[in-house]
């Protein structure tokens, strides 16, 4: 079995303006999905991640705030599953809560290193 990440695209949670309802379902949806994952024995690990951070880009590295916020498509988080191949893990990414609210998962084979353990 390969590994594989999902990345996961789209408006951060507290931006969504969801009511305490709202957002109990919307949690309910990833963890069910979660256990789903993990009853098949394929979910390796996940978090999501915080909104603030800084980015380093140039040939001589600059440090500026970012993500930038007034992006749609904040990378909110990540997954690692198991799967035969990337059809596969295609298939698994379609429990993705979401899709509904201009989420995106990128789906992105991770490479193993040599000697690395």
């Amino acid at each position: 079995m390969k590994e594989f990440m999902f990345i996961f695209k789209g408006p951060h949670v507290e931006d969504m303006n969801m009511s305490a309802d709202e957002f109990q379902t919307y949690m309910y949806k990833w963890i069910s999905w979660v256990n789903q994952l993990k009853a098949e024995g394929i979910y390796i690990e996940g978090r999501p991640l915080t909104k603030a951070g800084k980015v380093i880009a140039g040939k001589s590295p600059v440090v500026t705030d970012g993500p930038f916020t007034e992006s749609k498509e904040l990378v909110g988080g990540y997954f690692i599953i198991r799967a035969k191949d990337i059809d596969e893990a295609v298939q698994h990414a379609q429990g993705f809560p979401d899709f509904g609210m201009e989420g995106s998962v990128e789906i992105r084979e991770v490479q193993e290193v040599p000697g690395e353990d």
